[in-house]
């Protein structure tokens, strides 16, 4: 639960996360729960700590980085970047069903860029994987976390079907400028483990320092930071 200072409690709930980036890596990831809904948790159903893994919620997810994925020069601040973030841009997020229709079984969660009029596909992951991955699927995480060395808490929630139920139920849309107090970021867009080799698959998630991002840094350099959403819509695959 997000306050300040420390409380034994916790709220938990399924997340997805369309978009979390900065100007030098973006990705978006689900978080499934076993609860159903909104729900406090304390102890190790929290997840803190040594039950990091142990918790109702995955907190780790499952996500798709261009840049985890290798792709390292696919988004970023200067027009070498295929997705320029000094210019706008639009991020599409579809949801694939089984068989096409809105009551169908979650497969598959896909990004599309656009910029300056033109479609972007997301690129696929370049890890040596047994297909080639562009999109969040059930396979695609088994194998992407299996390649890592990472616990498969996204299958342990329940993969996909998990974030199927919870939209079913109605999720809410938020928006947010936040920082990160004790990771500093390093998740996004640069090294974790920060002491890790660059070359190692998933170690690098984008150029930032690893010093970088601490918020007594930020608010003296980067006090006047924004972002700007704009033209947000929904509705069926194709028409937005």
């Amino acid at each position: 639960v997000n306050i300040e200072g420390y409380s034994d409690y916790g709220i938990c709930c399924t997340e997805m996360d369309i978009v979390e980036a900065n100007r030098w890596a973006s990705t978006y990831t689900t978080h499934g729960c076993t609860t159903d809904g909104y729900y406090a948790c304390t102890g190790v159903d929290c997840g803190d700590g040594d039950d990091y893994v142990n918790g109702v919620c995955d907190k780790t997810g499952c996500e798709n980085s261009p840049s985890r994925q290798n792709n390292r020069l696919f988004l970023g601040y200067n027009e070498t970047f295929t997705v320029d973030t000094n210019l706008p841009f639009t991020a599409v997020t579809q949801f694939i069903t089984d068989d096409g229709t809105d009551s169908g079984a979650l497969v598959e969660i896909r990004r599309i860029w656009y910029q300056n009029g033109v479609e972007i596909p997301n690129p696929i992951a370049n890890w040596g994987y047994s297909e080639d991955y562009d999109s969040i699927t059930d396979g695609y995480c088994d194998e992407y976390k299996t390649t890592f060395g990472e616990f498969n808490d996204f299958a342990d929630q329940g993969g996909l079907a998990t974030l199927d139920a919870a939209f079913e139920k109605g999720m809410v849309l938020a928006f947010a400028v936040w920082e990160d107090a004790t990771g500093y970021m390093q998740w996004l867009d640069s090294l974790a483990p920060p002491d890790g080799d660059p070359s190692t698959p998933g170690v690098y998630r984008g150029p930032c320092p690893v010093d970088a991002g601490r918020p007594e840094d930020n608010h003296v350099n980067s006090r006047d930071a924004f972002v700007t959403f704009s033209d947000i819509r929904f509705g069926t695959i194709g028409s937005t």
